[in-house]
């Protein structure tokens, strides 16, 4: 819990430090009319419609080292856009880990080595994105919520105010329809300048998500969002997942193999730092075609 704790403080230090070089414009995506090698490596092409879909994330050979302990092998796989991707295995199999791939944020650890190549929209984000543009783009919701010791307006307005917005009009539209959208306006609209703190633990991580929606981004990462809540809690997280993906990405790690099989469309199982499997979550659960991946989730092992 302490590693986690100095995770998120370096997260949150990292971006105030540099707030300043975000480059409010995002990159241009432009879509190539000819169908080049490089777009069949990374996207998937539709003869009847004569186009290069692109998966949001596209992950190919991905390689990573912790020193001398490879913690992810060989990891390729597609994030389709607009869905829900769960990621589940035993603890310490690499699951978290990726995740964090998808933003960067093991830029954070020192003694991290990565190789392979992890696409959003097709650009290399380790070769040609800036981190801080990245992470504008992709959010992070984490295990414990961690909301800032703020009120609940400050808490949401935190980061459109790192990005140069200072006009309260604009401010107050961000935080009520951000607040709105993870359900919880009418719950806490006459204690916005109260402190966070103060929240139950299902409010505090819908805050903590209504915060991450606050700088418009386009892929929200989970990381057990749910596994501190009680029923009630974790149901209203996994209804309001499904809502986000009607707008963004979802990519969500979860022990919990019921919740995976509600909320996701399409479901990864890791092991010992390897994709076992990887395809629709009705496959994986009622069809899987490998037996660890059977054995695993029929509560054989893990």
């Amino acid at each position: 819990m302490k590693h986690a704790d100095n995770t998120v403080r370096k997260w949150d230090e990292y971006m105030i430090q540099d707030a300043i070089n975000i480059i409010d414009s995002q990159l241009a995506h432009s879509a190539e009319t000819n169908r080049s090698q490089s777009e069949e490596d990374t996207g998937i092409y539709n003869k009847s419609e004569n186009v290069i879909k692109i998966p949001k994330f596209s992950v190919n050979d991905l390689n990573l080292h912790y020193g001398s302990f490879h913690a992810l092998k060989d990891i390729s796989i597609n994030v389709d856009k607009n869905s829900i991707t769960a990621l589940i295995g035993p603890s310490g199999c690499g699951k978290s880990t990726f995740l964090k791939t998808l933003n960067r944020m093991n830029d954070l650890e020192t003694g991290v080595a990565i190789d392979g190549s992890v696409r959003l929209d097709g650009t290399d984000v380790y070769k040609d994105m800036n981190a801080i543009a990245l992470r504008q783009r992709v959010g992070m919701v984490f295990q414990q919520p961690n909301p800032f010791p703020k009120s609940v307006y400050d808490n949401v307005a935190y980061g459109p105010r790192i990005r140069g917005i200072k006009k309260r009009s604009e401010l107050n539209e961000i935080v009520e329809r951000c607040l709105t959208e993870v359900g919880i306006w009418s719950e806490i609209k006459d204690r916005l300048f109260k402190s966070a703190l103060g929240l139950s633990g299902g409010q505090q991580q819908r805050l903590c998500i209504a915060r991450t929606l606050a700088v418009a981004p386009e892929v929200i990462l989970m990381d057990e969002p749910t596994s501190a809540l009680d029923p009630i809690s974790t149901m209203k997280i996994e209804d309001l997942a499904m809502k986000l993906k009607e707008k963004y990405t979802i990519v969500i790690v979860t022990h919990n193999m019921q919740q995976a099989n509600r909320i996701s469309d399409k479901t990864a199982f890791f092991l010992l730092g390897e994709i076992i499997e990887y395809d629709t979550t009705n496959n994986i659960f009622l069809n899987p075609k490998n037996k660890k991946t059977e054995e695993y989730i029929s509560g054989r092992f893990g």
